[in-house]
């Protein structure tokens, strides 16, 4: 039996918590919140800050659309689930920092009800976070993976590893051959727990956000760094761009089920740099990025 009622009031509570949180963080911002209505049903509430102390732009996205019929980005895997009816709810955010030596950030929990006429409904959970830093650091990598392995202890010791597998496959950027970020967790789907043990792993991913990111936010925000540090930053956000754009199901879920532009593109970073075949120089920062932090590695000590 799903209780959708408790998802949305955890979602809601979710949002709160996390802006709350990012706003300690940033110590001057503030989001700004904008409500808003589906024509074809249900709504949401954007929460936007912009040019903090910390954060350029980021948003903390809650939702909970309704619609005839699911969209192909959700039906492309699972056909049986074409021509359902479906509710969708869920708390979306990515966060980009000024200070290139701060990592970007994204977490999503979300929850999926398909229903037909005289079939049982269809529900699952789905969501994650993963981080995505301009420049690596051994200890920020372990930390963010250890709390992810925390917020795996719901469903048990395999989960960890199935959904940090499952993360660094997901966002990689098949036409750049690299991976977007150092990973984190990603699973979708999820129903087989049944409901209660399915939506407190959601909770848990959902719970740990701040505790992965936080104090790593806080402990690199003062670095010092040169134009070049920022120059370096602007051309991968464009990587950032590219998997958005091009690969993401959750942007194509928003857009193709008429979705709040404003919204769904919040993710994208407001200012981003693309140069005609750059190529990094040969044992810097820069390439150590890619050549070993962006490669997919068990970061759990």
């Amino acid at each position: 039996m799903t209780d959708i009622s408790a998802v949305k009031a955890y979602l809601i509570n979710l949002q709160e918590e996390i802006c709350q949180g990012l706003e300690s963080v940033d110590g001057q911002a503030k989001f700004i919140t904008d409500e808003w209505t589906r024509a074809e049903g249900g709504g949401g509430k954007t929460r936007v800050m912009s040019d903090g102390a910390v954060f350029e732009k980021g948003g903390v996205n809650f939702s909970h659309v309704m619609g005839a019929q699911l969209p192909g980005s959700a039906t492309a895997a699972r056909p049986e689930l074409v021509g359902r009816s479906f509710q969708a709810m869920g708390v979306s955010l990515v966060m980009h920092p000024s200070n290139p030596f701060v990592p970007t950030s994204h977490m999503n929990v979300r929850f999926f009800v398909a229903e037909k006429a005289n079939h049982d409904p269809v529900w699952w959970f789905g969501g994650g976070f993963d981080m995505t830093p301009y420049y690596g650091f051994e200890e920020d990598c372990i930390h963010w993976h250890q709390t992810a392995k925390k917020a795996c202890e719901p469903l048990g010791e395999e989960a960890y590893q199935r959904y940090k597998k499952w993360c660094d496959d997901y966002f990689y950027i098949k036409h750049r051959n690299e991976h977007r970020g150092i990973g984190g967790l990603f699973f979708d789907d999820l129903n087989e727990p049944g409901f209660e043990k399915s939506f407190e792993f959601m909770r848990s991913v959902g719970d740990h956000y701040l505790e992965a990111y936080s104090p790593i936010a806080e402990k690199r925000k003062t670095t010092p760094f040169e134009q070049s540090h920022k120059a370096f930053q602007k051309m991968r956000r464009g990587r950032y761009v590219e998997f958005n754009l091009v690969y993401d199901r959750g942007t194509l879920f928003g857009l193709q089920t008429g979705g709040r532009t404003e919204s769904i593109l919040m993710s994208l970073p407001s200012d981003v740099g693309w140069h005609y075949n750059w190529q990094a120089e040969v044992g810097s920062e820069e390439e150590k990025l890619t050549a070993h932090f962006l490669q997919p590695k068990d970061w759990v000590i």
